[in-house]
């Protein structure tokens, strides 16, 4: 690589163990609800935050002085506030490197030129998943609901719908092949699955149209998304 070629910087947050204890130090003073928190507690966490002293004290002292008190102010914590800021570090990490566009939605197409632009004119990165269904044939409903819900934990998929007879090839998608799913990136096809729900139970959820889908290497890594509960047991390092 180049000696002149720029690296973009992560914009929130700082690098090195000391930048992620000042990011830290800092995103606590600012999620800290001031009414509710002592005016000690929070002096400290100011002067924590601030990487000079803003009294006569050494550096030395202050640093050794303020690590005891975050030791015991740490202690104390429920670390709540702690895996919020992970979170969003890993948030913020993620989409800084994640390349291609987003969605979080399942669309319809309304006619065969539409489902053609998806095909051939979508970003080259992009995975694209379309059902076509049709009103009244058993599983389409179903397969709709499964979609919606996949398309918002997969951000870069773009997951779309398209009635059979609006495709413009009406006579090949019958209703003894409905529902229907193809998959398809940079204008190849890469899944043609007709009458999926026969590889499914009677009953079907997300999570099996998710399965199904990656024992064919056909989904990418689910995206990043902690809930506000998850890893609450974790071990904080």
């Amino acid at each position: 690589m180049s000696g002149s070629a720029e690296i973009e910087e992560l914009p929130a947050t700082q690098t090195g163990p000391k930048g992620v204890i000042h990011d830290w130090r800092k995103f606590k003073l600012e999620s800290e609800d001031h009414e509710s928190v002592p005016s000690n507690k929070r002096e400290l966490l100011r002067q924590m935050s601030n990487p000079k002293s803003s009294n006569d004290e050494t550096r030395e002292t202050v640093i050794h002085k303020m690590s005891v008190q975050e030791y015991e102010m740490i202690k104390e914590e429920d670390e709540s506030c702690l895996r919020k800021y992970r979170r969003q570090c890993m948030q913020e990490m993620h989409e800084h490197l994640s390349f291609g566009p987003k969605f979080d939605a399942l669309f319809e197409l309304d006619s065969g030129e539409a489902f053609l632009d998806v095909i051939e004119k979508e970003h080259r990165l992009t995975l694209v998943v379309v059902h076509i269904y049709d009103d009244g044939i058993r599983g389409c409903d179903a397969l709709n609901n499964c979609l919606t819900c996949l398309a918002a934990e997969y951000s870069t998929v773009k997951f779309c719908r398209i009635r059979a007879s609006a495709t413009g090839a009406g006579e090949r998608f019958s209703d003894d092949v409905l529902p229907a799913l193809l998959v398809y990136k940079a204008g190849e096809l890469l899944g043609n699955f007709m009458s999926i729900t026969k590889h499914l139970n009677e009953e079907f959820f997300a999570m099996d149209v998710e399965n199904f889908l990656n024992e064919y290497g056909l989904l990418p890594e689910k995206e990043f998304a902690a809930g506000p509960d998850e890893d609450e047991n974790a071990d904080v390092e």
